[in-house]
């Protein structure tokens, strides 16, 4: 399994894991609007995509966008999507892409990673506590990273 950076090259094969990934989330299929979606944020620099590929296979996605806590006069990142599909979880391709996340923050000079999710996504959050995270709010659980 190798964790490639996502680039316009990849933008077709990212917006079918990102669609999939809004539909985990309730979200109407929407591959084109996906795939716009995608394309902006790799064309701006606006965020960070890394994919999970297994001989030419996508199997997921992680998405983070920097950002800044002035609280602290730190830099982080944003850890926003995560996606793994269906017959590839629990094989440790989440770990592999929250890893390589880990390391491009460490890489770009952040303090920290946060990120939210749903309070039925109980496969993220042992997977997000496994990894170090730890939840500090109630209305989502949200989990910071040191780095």
């Amino acid at each position: 399994m190798k964790i490639l950076k996502a680039t316009k090259e990849h933008v077709s094969e990212t917006a079918i894991l990102f669609d999939l990934y809004r539909q985990f989330y309730e979200c109407e299929p929407d591959i084109e609007i996906a795939k716009l979606y995608i394309s902006e944020r790799i064309q701006n620099n606006e965020s960070t995509i890394f994919l999970a590929d297994d001989n030419g296979e996508k199997k997921g996605f992680v998405q983070m966008y920097p950002s800044f806590c002035s609280i602290d006069l730190i830099t982080i990142y944003i850890l926003y999507d995560l996606y793994v599909v269906p017959n590839s979880r629990n094989a440790g391709v989440g770990a592999l892409l929250m890893n390589r996340a880990t390391e491009h923050a460490k890489e770009h000079g952040a303090s920290r990673i946060d990120l939210m999710t749903a309070f039925s996504n109980k496969p993220g959050q042992y997977l997000y506590e496994k990894l170090g995270y730890k939840r500090v709010l109630e209305d989502f659980y949200s989990y910071s990273l040191q780095v």
